[in-house]
């Protein structure tokens, strides 16, 4: 089998359907009767494997019953459900949910076989055939989230065809060619009446992708009607916002700004033609029709009104702003606001922010709910006991995305440092400023009150305590360390372990593929093969042991929040 672009891939293995989907006591497939095999003949076959356990399955099965049943007047399309159920009775609930066909539950030779013939690791999977049982992809599953219908008859061809019109969409897009589709040229004003997308055309259109069931959405709603009401109110008639709602709830998307009718079946294009990732996302339309910004949601939550009209110049001029702001930056000015004029300490003692002044301070992005969190919290701890015990002028202030105060608590009660209260207000602005859209994250910020880095974290896991104070300078002289360390090393070296001769190589970090550890800075390694020893396992048996790097020569390291994905050592905003 051979890949082909747009997901769909090149297969000519021709399946026969009877012999893929029957057994020797079934000629059937079941649904609402029971359905010859042979009536699927020049049909094109969608295999859905999926159960009802599976969380991700049962959100994209209506989406899939969507698309089957907008394909259904063509009658060359058919669906077969392919289940991983764990018992009949989980089967029979799901499936009658389903208005296609299915393989029998008790036919479970028949769906292993079609898990093993079609290499399903993963479940939603969808694998679509053609009307003479070749694969036409097997990525069904991306096609139907991303195209819809659109996407029949889910060939190469087709999907190429949805890109190439997509981009000459873009090359001559109008806020016509956005907002109109064949069955609505307006959109709904917050007292229900329409207004014909014409009437918008010349202004600035601000398209605001959001969803109830979205915690920033929620908080972003608010400021980005008091920014349209204070554009009004100033006299400015040629802003505009038209809400793209990606939910059902209609009353919540009643803020004063045009809406485009909910559940419209444009809103899936728009969500795609823009490329939405995250919610919110406001996208900008100049007057010209042409899109200015792809989000300006953290334009907006830093400037407000002041970002409009959202134009180049106007981002060079906030750019300034931003730009003298981070050199005229102290301690005080990103940690005090109003009345919010300190931290805490242990049993809930206020320090004063004025007491950290001349000091480095950290500033420690994490959450009880985050498992990278605590994966690195022993080892920020490790750092900060070190450093503190040679320097005095030093601090961490854990600033909290838990889920309520307990979590905040009993997290912060396993820290020797500094926090934020929790859900203090200062949190936003904090992680606006410092772009905070991961967690763990650590910034720091240096005796002047000046941001020094805002990558402390891979520092302190690279090189723990001897990053302090974080500094370029410092850097610069733990690489000369570092280098200084493999004097007198063999540049290459050949090993058993391994058929090619392996080089000395700046490798950061690494798992040794000798003892299997994880490995920091030097690496004898083979980049054709993505190979890596340690210094000491590699020299060890080059050497006979002699004049081998010891363990002291080597620098060794060690279900989240709604809106969050955690993914290996980093959890980020969904």
């Amino acid at each position: 089998m051979e890949g082909c672009d747009d997901g769909v891939v090149a297969e000519q293995t021709k399946h026969d359907l009877k012999s893929l989907l029957s057994s020797s006591e079934r000629d059937y497939l079941i649904g609402r009767d029971q359905i010859k095999i042979d009536c699927l003949k020049g049909k094109k076959i969608g295999l859905y494997f999926s159960a009802s356990w599976c969380g991700p399955c049962r959100r994209f099965t209506p989406k899939l019953a969507e698309v089957y049943n907008e394909l259904s007047s063509r009658g060359d399309f058919e669906v077969i459900f392919v289940s991983a159920d764990e018992d009949d009775e989980s089967f029979k609930e799901y499936f009658s949910k389903m208005p296609w066909l299915a393989i029998p539950f008790s036919d479970s030779k028949t769906r292993d076989n079609l898990d093993g013939l079609f290499d399903v690791v993963g479940i939603p999977s969808l694998v679509i055939l053609d009307e003479n049982g070749v694969v036409l992809t097997k990525d069904g599953v991306d096609l139907i989230c991303e195209y819809g219908a659109d996407a029949y008859p889910f060939t190469s061809e087709k999907v190429r065809e949805i890109k190439e019109e997509e981009e000459r969409a873009r090359r001559e897009q109008t806020l016509k060619s956005i907002l109109v589709s064949p069955t609505r040229d307006f959109v709904v004003s917050v007292d229900g009446k329409k207004v014909y997308v014409s009437e918008l055309e010349g202004k600035t259109v601000g398209l605001y992708f959001a969803s109830s069931s979205s915690q920033r959405s929620l908080r972003f709603t608010p400021k980005l009607v008091e920014v349209h009401k204070k554009l009004k109110a100033e006299g400015e008639e040629n802003f505009e916002v038209v809400m793209i709602p990606l939910d059902d709830d209609e009353e919540s998307f009643k803020q004063g700004f045009y809406i485009v009718p909910v559940n419209d079946k444009s809103i899936e294009k728009l969500t795609r033609y823009f490329e939405v990732q995250t919610l919110p996302t406001l996208v900008i339309i100049g007057p010209d029709g042409k899109t200015l910004r792809d989000d300006v949601v953290e334009t907006i939550e830093e400037h407000g009104a002041e970002a409009y009209p959202f134009t180049p110049e106007k981002f060079a001029q906030l750019e300034e702003k931003e730009k003298a702001k981070r050199e005229a930056q102290t301690l005080e000015s990103i940690l005090v606001s109003g009345d919010l004029n300190f931290v805490l300490g242990k049993d809930g003692l206020k320090i004063p922010v004025f007491d950290l002044v001349g000091k480095t301070i950290l500033l420690y992005f994490s959450a009880n709910w985050c498992p990278p969190c605590h994966a690195f919290l022993p080892i920020l701890i490790e750092a900060y006991n070190q450093i503190k015990s040679k320097h005095d002028a030093f601090d961490v202030i854990f600033i909290s995305s838990d889920m309520d105060q307990s979590s905040f608590e009993d997290f912060f009660s396993t820290m020797p440092w500094l926090a934020l209260p929790f859900e203090d207000e200062r949190k936003e602005s904090l992680e606006r400023t410092f772009k905070v859209n991961g967690i763990p994250m650590v910034v720091a910020i240096g005796p002047t009150g000046r941001t020094v880095t805002t990558e402390a974290r891979n520092l302190i896991m690279r090189h723990g305590a001897d990053a302090y104070p974080f500094t370029p300078e410092r850097l610069k002289e733990i690489e000369a360390q570092h280098h200084e360390m493999a004097k007198g090393w063999p540049k290459k070296v050949n090993q058993e372990l391994h058929e090619h001769e392996l080089e000395l190589t700046w490798r950061q970090d690494f798992v040794c593929d000798a003892c299997e550890e994880e490995g920091k800075i030097w690496s004898f390694y083979c980049k054709a093969c993505d190979f890596d020893l340690h210094p000491k396992c590699a020299m060890k048996e080059d050497n006979g042991g002699n004049g081998a790097v010891n363990d002291q020569d080597m620098e060794e390291g060690e279900n989240p929040k709604e809106g969050w994905v955690c993914d290996g050592d980093v959890c980020v905003k969904g």
